[in-house]
């Protein structure tokens, strides 16, 4: 089978599914045949995304879900297993990453920071400990995580989130390894998609690409392209590691 069909068949569901790199993990698994699950906070969103797949002849769903808690997470699998009879691919994608949490934990406050580890460390535990049996003992099977460039030197509370994510796609791969679920993360950089485009300055812009290796700016495909690697059987000797895909700025911290 040729890679543009590589995942002719199989069920993936991506929390955060709605928009960004959810959204576009979805069109991109759906256009190389697996059914795909788009798991959001906001249901209109995940409907709407899951919408714009099936008009462009892929095959997908949408269900609310709110990862950080537990009955929620259980509910998406249980559905999506009743429905369609397992797991091949999760991608824990879902996160809260806006400005607002880019600061020193000492100076966030309690309430956000515990709601950001809740959604990012404890979310992506949670969905991992409900999908795995849903996954356990089918070929290929591949849980995804996704962290940040944020994560090296940890000097705001979104990068201890996100260097959490790391520890977690180790520690899961060890305890699902046996089961034949391999686990692992991207740590994305800068990628310039609409939403940043329109909420940094230009000047910022220019310093961050600044940081890069590779002077051009970051862009969705670049993820996704990832994604699609670890997702698939041409990845099936690697497990529990974190794949930098920063054009070389992570090495500048």
């Amino acid at each position: 089978m040729g890679m543009d069909r590589e995942h002719e068949g199989r069920i993936a569901v991506v929390t955060g599914g709605g928009r960004g790199f959810g959204k576009a993990f979805g069109h991109a698994l759906a256009a190389r045949g697996a059914h795909v699950v788009l798991a959001d906070i906001e249901p209109a969103v995940g409907e709407e995304a899951a919408a714009e797949i099936r008009a462009a002849g892929g095959s997908a769903s949408a269900f609310p879900v709110d990862v950080a808690d537990e009955l929620q997470a259980e509910a998406l699998v249980a559905d999506t297993v009743a429905k369609h009879g397992g797991i091949d691919i999760f991608i824990n994608n879902a996160g809260l990453h806006s400005a607002a949490f880019n600061h020193p934990t000492s100076t966030l406050g309690v309430a956000k920071l515990r709601r950001l580890m809740d959604v990012n460390v404890m979310g992506t535990i949670i969905c991992t400990m409900a999908a795995a049996p849903a996954m356990k003992g089918r070929k290929g099977a591949a849980i995804m995580n996704i962290s940040s460039m944020a994560a090296y030197g940890c000097g705001t509370a979104y990068g201890v989130s996100k260097l959490a994510v790391q520890g977690i796609t180790m520690m899961s791969a060890r305890e699902l390894g046996p089961d034949g679920i391999r686990v692992n993360a991207i740590a994305p950089g800068l990628i310039f998609t609409e939403t940043i485009r329109a909420e940094l300055p230009p000047a910022v812009v220019e310093m961050v690409k600044g940081t890069q290796l590779i002077n051009r700016e970051g862009e969705e495909p670049d993820i996704v392209e990832m994604m699609l690697f670890l997702c698939s059987d041409r990845s099936s000797f690697i497990t529990g590691e974190t794949y930098r895909v920063s054009g070389g700025a992570t090495l500048q911290i």
